[in-house]
This record gives C-alpha cells, sequence and structure tokens, in this order.
C-alpha cells in the first residue's frame, strides 16, 4: 500500500544531518564543561526543533545509537500527528516498521514514532512487538480508550 506524503519519513539533506550532528556534539561537550550553559543549549535545541530532549539524551546518546541517527531524528518532526490516518494506512505503518527494525532501516524508528502520535494506546510500541499479525495489533491499539478523569 502506498502511504500518504504526511505519514512517510521526510527526507532530510545531507548538509542539515552534518549541522544538527555537530550541534549534538557541541551540546554534549558544553554540559560537560558547564551544565548550566549546556542545559541552555538544549532548551535552544529543542525550541528550534520542536523536539524535547532532556540533557541525559546528549550526553548518552551514543549507547544507544550512532550520531547520524540522533541527528536524523531531531532533524524530523517531533510530532507527526496526522488527524485523519486510517486503519489501513496504521496497518501498513506497522508493516514497514517490523520490516525496518528486521532490515536495520533508520527509517523503522520515524514510522514508530507516526504510530505512537497517532494512537491513543499508551503502550503502542510494545504491542507492536507482541507476535501477531498487523492487523491485528492495530485493532487493539485502536480499540483502546483512555480512561476520562
Amino acid at each position: 500500500m502506498e502511504l500518504r506524503r504526511e505519514l512517510l519519513p521526510p527526507p532530510v539533506p545531507a548538509e542539515r544531518l552534518a549541522e544538527v550532528g555537530a550541534e549534538i556534539e557541541r551540546i554534549e561537550a558544553l554540559l560537560r564543561e558547564d551544565e548550566e550553559v549546556g542545559r541552555r543549549a538544549v532548551d535552544a535545541f529543542n525550541a528550534a526543533t520542536g523536539h524535547a530532549y532532556d540533557p541525559f539524551a546528549f550526553l548518552e546518546w551514543w549507547a544507544a545509537r550512532d550520531l547520524e541517527e540522533f541527528a536524523l531524528e531531531a532533524a524530523r518532526p517531533a510530532w507527526p500527528r496526522v488527524p485523519d490516518i486510517t486503519r489501513d494506512e496504521l496497518i501498513e505503518i506497522v508493516r514497514r516498521m517490523r520490516a525496518g527494525y528486521a532490515t536495520g532501516d533508520p527509517d523503522a524508528d520515524y514510522y514508530r514514532l507516526v504510530l505512537e502520535v497517532n494512537v491513543a494506546h499508551p503502550r503502542s510500541f510494545g504491542v507492536t512487538e507482541q507476535d501477531a499479525p498487523p492487523e491485528r495489533i492495530v485493532d487493539e491499539l485502536l480499540a483502546h480508550r483512555p480512561i476520562a478523569l
């Protein structure tokens, strides 16, 4: 199935990746030298990118991913909300996410984010790890209704 453009991982030019990667390294160095200055740099980075990273994300990014993966995530939209997303589109997103994780495709993380942002289930990623067909997973995610307090 083809997905609409707003559901696809947006391309990020190599120059932008390099720029964001350099800023990540700069912020990491600032945090190690002067925590307060580093925290202000994190706040400015978050304001510029729309993300909500904490200082730990800059100090320990290398433990879970490489610099290019972090820069790619930071350069893409933080909350890719698509109000009229359909069940069929969510099924395709689950398929692409699973295939991406199986092959090491960096776009898998973006599909996971699209899924998390567009369903109300609080543990959507955990549900997608089940050994079940994508259709059943999406039905479970869509069946979740938050409790109104």
